[in-house]
């Protein structure tokens, strides 16, 4: 027999939004229940295995000071608990890797969520269902009243929900309208989107997994299933095989050379992600460098994971993992080296880093989700610097924070490539955050109002990560006031009180210009 527990909130999905916002209800005396699918929170950057991709001024300003507080409880776990070598500082790059500049283990982040939540998990404050997925949702008129969740079968109620599940999984649940795929130039007016909407316009998804290279040892792993498939596939977007050393260009579509490793004219794929440098550490044990595989050859298009049949699902479930396989294998055993021999045999699968039977992260890596039609929609013209003067996008009435990242859309599963073109710093509006038609659902991760173009820009760490804090205060601040989120956001006297919060708490809501400019960014 299912129960009914009643909470201030509930939160479904344990990601960087998720536990952003968690962060933010707990600290306001909120009770919170969340609702995770895999045994890990941390989501994009933990369970899916995606070192944090942000902007050039991110160690100074440009986040919300608790994002700012999670990035150095990252470093300071290195600093404070591993043996560094003499000369690195408070900028510390644990991996030292291209992407960021804090590029780190997966398990690390894992541990500084888990630990700076368990005071509020020790009161039942917070209470966490891992390995949990939502199976109904009970809406009546513009309100949810409830979940039920599996395998447990028991339902919960609370006044507020906010998603931030990978994909808006509440929204189809709960009979929400939202968005999937591209629009079209008459429905936003983008000068990127296309002539005709296309729901199945969906960016790629992928399945990471860690590997070290012990060079003089063999490391080969059994042929995948797929290998022979995957080895002959050559999209016609792709200057080369799909497992070659070649991929386009994401901005100029021209065919870009990459190498496993370091070499003149060619972009190392090593480097890119790597998540341990062992150059940097003194350890008892010699350890070897760390990388993380979420490269241009790994990208799955051919087919979406959700809104289709459990079937279809498991399909590219499957043939995603085996692509990532495939990979691997072909670089062990075909890939082209310097010295003209084939293969790198030495590469060595590392399960241990995701915790997981076959090596893969626990979840695929979801760049683009379900969105919901909002009260606000973000479209391009709010970034680009094509319309907007100066150095930074639309500012809105009701911003609730900011954030910065080019608009990068990977191929899509209906065959298009990429789109990489400038968007200016933005902001963040709180109606983008705001479902049109339910009043006590929020959206906390990418499932926010932006086009198929814009969720190209807000779907990073540091945006997503804002997304779910806001939304965490925005619950307390309603509740507080007897309010709800729509009020707060037409109400120009509850929006500004609701925005002294936001400041109050850290969050930044306008970019520092003159600090960017000193700084040359």
């Amino acid at each position: 027999m299912s129960s009914s527990y009643t909470k201030d909130v509930i939160i479904v999905g344990g990601g960087l939004g998720g536990c952003a916002a968690a962060l933010a209800a707990c600290e306001k005396g909120l009770t919170v229940r969340m609702i995770e699918e895999t045994n890990w929170l941390g989501g994009q950057v933990t369970a899916q295995g995606v070192p944090p991709d942000e902007h050039p001024w991110i160690e100074q300003f440009g986040s919300t000071k608790r994002y700012r507080e999670y990035r150095w409880k990252v470093r300071q776990f290195y600093l404070n608990r591993m043996p560094i070598m003499e000369g690195n500082n408070n900028s510390f790059n644990p991996g030292n890797a291209l992407v960021s500049s804090i590029c780190h283990d997966p398990r690390v982040t894992v541990h500084v969520l888990r630990d700076w939540l368990i005071p509020y998990i020790i009161t039942n404050q917070l209470t966490i269902h891992y390995c949990t997925s939502v199976r109904s949702v009970r809406r009546k008129g513009d309100a949810i009243e409830s979940i039920t969740i599996i395998p447990s079968g028991q339902t919960y109620t609370a006044p507020y929900f906010i998603d931030a599940s990978e994909t808006g999984e509440l929204l189809p649940l709960a009979d929400i309208d939202y968005v999937t795929g591209a629009e079209s130039q008459a429905q936003t007016s983008e000068p990127h989107a296309l002539e005709i909407p296309d729901p199945l316009d969906i960016q790629a998804f992928t399945y990471v997994l860690a590997m070290e290279y012990r060079e003089e040892e063999n490391h080969v792993i059994d042929k995948p299933a797929m290998y022979d498939f995957w080895r002959s596939f050559q999209p016609d977007i792709w200057p080369d095989k799909l497992l070659s050393f070649h991929a386009p260009h994401p901005v100029t579509k021209e065919k870009r050379t990459y190498a496993l490793f370091k070499q003149d004219n060619s972009f190392p794929l090593w480097e890119y992600r790597r998540m341990f440098n062992n150059r940097l550490y003194n350890t008892p044990m010699k350890a070897l460098d760390i990388t993380l595989m979420n490269w241009p050859q790994n990208d799955y298009f051919l087919g979406n994971i959700f809104d289709v049949s459990e079937r279809e699902k498991k399909k590219h479930l499957y043939q995603a993992k085996q692509l990532s396989l495939s990979l691997l294998y072909w670089l062990q055993t075909e890939a082209p080296t310097p010295k003209g021999s084939k293969g790198y045999p030495g590469l060595k699968l590392r399960p241990d880093v995701f915790e997981t039977d076959d090596g893969l992260a626990k979840s695929p890596y979801i760049r683009e989700s379900r969105r919901i039609k909002a009260q606000y929609t973000i479209t391009e013209m709010d970034v680009s610097p094509d319309v907007q003067e100066g150095r930074i996008g639309k500012q809105y009435r009701d911003t609730v924070g900011i954030g910065s990242y080019s608009i990068d859309l990977h191929p899509s599963m209906t065959g298009r490539t990429y789109l990489d073109v400038e968007a200016l710093p933005y902001h963040l509006p709180l109606g983008a955050l705001l479902p049109k038609e339910v009043n006590n659902l929020l959206a906390g991760c990418k499932n926010i109002g932006t086009t198929h173009i814009t969720n190209g820009c807000y779907r990073l760490h540091p945006t997503e990560w804002n997304i779910g804090e806001v939304c965490g205060e925005l619950v307390a601040f309603c509740i507080q006031h007897g309010k709800m989120p729509k009020e707060v956001r037409n109400d120009s006297t509850l929006l500004h009180s609701f925005q002294r919060v936001l400041r109050e708490a850290g969050v930044e809501l306008e970019w520092p210009v003159d600090k960017m400019e000193s700084q040359g960014g």
